[in-house]
């Protein structure tokens, strides 16, 4: 008996069957992320995000609050080290492959279409950082993966019931980023031009619809009580932030995203979904990834906008390559399409995954030469924008907390430290507890809202200048403040070239009171 259990143990059918080769994939991704899960320190957003698990509220400037709820638990349980933040997207890398396989078999693939779409899942090079970092970004994912998987089961069982389900996948995904209203105006558009437009008459659809909007609505309640907050985060973001893009740069920043060596795979899905026998049954998948493209194309989005709605395409891809290769008999090619899709990814995984040192991963970028497209307006530094705001905050606030010492001992009580965006603001309110610092005060985006001290003036403030310009930071507050002096210079090699050389000011004498202007400092971007 036990001999027969050991022999099934080393059974070659047991270790390449399809939850084995899927296991294989996924536990790549979570070795790869494990191993980098540290990267280079804490990224600009995620202090943000930790400010904001402070201040839970039913929204913020800049999203829905689902995510900022489940990191105040996270925090809770786990605490703040780096490896707590990012353990949940660390493992929600792996159930995207996990989801991406699942969509792929509902699809009817087999053995090497399950692989093909796990490696698929696995290898968008921009995917990497988005499961490095916690932010809203990997809870997308994950919700619009679990939205289409119930759309196939609805199409696949006719089981109008299955809307019920969506329903509150759909809200709760809302109310971590509203991207997914994006991925309902796609399925809507599907199925207006497909067969399944008969769901439309359906009580079932429109009860999940209602279900989504009941639980969107504390967020639109909040904007409603907020002056649309995002409507105008949004508004300003595409006017003075994002960069222009031409619908040629958008499919390159498509492809590249999603790493060339997947090009055919999603190319293929697109061709299953609106020609292959079994394929057409989903027709509304094709339709709805062109809608959501044309959208974000007309609206130069960024290249990670439309990346949640390639996971469907990886696993119709891949059964269609699979039946293609079956039917043309040339199984032979498997196996290098296999290396096709892993070699590169592992070759180029170092862009977005910091598993090297920052010095080779300089080194690593320069000789692949590869240009960073960060899709904002933005001076770029030695290293791309996703790994310089990984780099500087801490010594930023040892910086300022020098300046804070220089103080006389009676004025430190007083002091307001005034910072320029959320990730100075969230690095002084998590760094600064060290350091004994005040909270930081901060008009970029939330941060308006909590507003400046209450029980402060601001008649003595260390506050940073407005660009890298020291005359000029010096002249635009002079017109505030009766003394100014410059009282030291942050200096870091690998941020984001803004926020090196800032000078940090010593104002005195303030005109009026930070509540007084507060109104006109307002920067939702």
């Amino acid at each position: 008996m036990m001999k027969q259990k050991v022999n099934n143990l080393f059974s070659k059918q047991l270790w390449l069957s399809d939850y084995a080769l899927l296991s294989y994939v996924a536990l790549s991704s979570l070795i790869l992320h494990l191993i980098a899960i540290e990267g280079f320190g804490y990224f600009r957003d995620e202090l943000y995000y930790i400010a904001c698990s402070e201040h839970l509220s039913l929204g913020y400037v800049d999203q829905p609050p689902l995510s900022i709820f489940v990191l105040k638990l996270v925090r809770f349980f786990w605490g703040d080290s780096l490896v707590a933040m990012r353990i949940l997207p660390v493992l929600g890398g792996s159930c995207l492959v996990v989801f991406t396989d699942l969509i792929a078999r509902e699809l009817g693939g087999k053995k090497f279409a399950l692989l093909l779409a796990a490696l698929a899942a696995f290898a968008p090079i921009g995917n990497f950082f988005i499961f490095t970092i916690y932010s809203m970004n990997f809870l997308d994912f994950l919700f619009w993966q679990a939205a289409i998987y119930i759309i196939i089961k609805i199409i696949k069982t006719n089981n109008p019931r299955y809307w019920l389900l969506f329903g509150l996948t759909a809200g709760l995904g809302l109310q971590n980023k509203i991207s997914v209203l994006f991925l309902c105006l796609g399925l809507v558009v599907g199925m207006l031009l497909t067969k399944e437009r008969r769901f439309l008459k359906n009580k079932y659809l429109w009860i999940g619809g209602a279900l989504a909007g009941f639980l969107f609505l504390p967020y639109v309640l909040w904007n409603i009580s907020h002056d649309w907050a995002f409507l105008e985060f949004m508004h300003n973001a595409k006017i003075q932030k994002m960069a222009d893009v031409t619908p040629l740069e958008f499919f390159t920043g498509q492809v590249l995203y999603n790493n060339p060596a997947t090009l055919i795979i999603w190319l293929a899905g697109l061709i299953y979904f609106f020609f292959h026998k079994e394929g057409r049954k989903f027709r509304l998948f094709g339709w709805m990834f062109l809608f959501i493209y044309i959208l974000f194309t007309i609206q130069e989005a960024k290249d990670y906008y439309l990346a949640p709605a390639y996971p469907i395409l990886f696993a119709g891809g891949a059964v269609q390559i699979d039946n293609w290769l079956q039917k043309k008999k040339i199984n032979w090619l498997k196996p290098l399409l296999v290396l096709g899709v892993l070699v590169p990814t592992l070759i180029i995984c170092p862009l977005t995954l910091p598993i090297f040192p920052v010095e080779k991963t300089v080194s690593y970028i320069e000789s692949l030469g590869i240009e960073s497209n960060p899709g904002e307006r933005h001076e770029m530094g030695v290293l791309p924008q996703h790994y310089a705001d990984m780099h500087g905050w801490e010594e930023m606030v040892a910086s300022v907390a020098q300046v804070y010492r220089k103080l006389p001992q009676e004025e430190q009580p007083q002091c307001v430290i005034f910072v320029r965006n959320y990730g100075e603001g969230g690095a002084i309110d998590f760094f600064g507890k060290k350091y004994d610092l005040p909270p930081a005060t901060c008009a970029h985006n939330t941060y308006w809202l909590w507003g400046p001290p209450k029980d402060k003036t601001g008649d003595i403030a260390i506050i940073f200048g407005t660009s890298r310009d020291v005359q000029m930071s010096y002249e635009d507050l002079r017109a505030y403040f009766k003394e100014v002096i410059h009282a030291a210079t942050f200096q870091c090699t690998y941020c984001m070239p803004y926020e090196n050389n800032r000078p940090i000011f010593i104002c005195r004498g303030f005109s009026a009171t930070f509540r007084d202007i507060w109104e006109s400092q307002k920067h939702y971007e």
